[in-house]
């Protein structure tokens, strides 16, 4: 089994670029309504435009907070370049970097243009 988490976005292409650069992926479909985000040939996140297809809890952006509750959680080797490339971007720094000792790794915590939390962590024993 292997997760490929899908969120709704307001603009895919913004979106597909910002997630490329910020965890050095590619594309994997392209498109303005839908997007494959890949690293190594294996799918790390898809993007679906609100509203363009008859999608359940896809058909409504105003219905609720975007990612309320949602964690998109990234563990990367390149956890330095990965927090430099999103001050880079300019994400909203939330939280971090900071070692959490119980996970034993550096975490930064940050907004996605669509305002999802997206987790970068270091490696396990990653403490700096």
């Amino acid at each position: 089994m292997k997760p490929q988490p899908l969120i709704a976005v307001r603009d895919v292409e913004r979106s597909s670029r910002w997630y490329q650069q910020l965890l050095g992926c590619q594309s994997g479909h392209g498109g303005t309504e839908y997007e494959q985000i890949v690293k190594d040939g294996e799918i790390v996140l898809q993007l679906h435009a609100w509203d363009v297809h008859d999608h359940p809890n896809l058909c409504n952006p105003g219905a609720a907070p975007h990612g309320f509750g949602i964690l998109l959680w990234f563990q990367l080797s390149a956890f330095d370049a990965a927090v430099a490339q999103a001050r880079a971007l300019g994400a909203a720094i939330i939280e971090g970097p900071y070692v959490n000792t119980r996970a034993n790794h550096r975490e930064c915590w940050i907004r996605d243009p669509d305002d999802y939390v997206v987790v970068l962590a270091g490696d396990t024993g990653d403490v700096g």
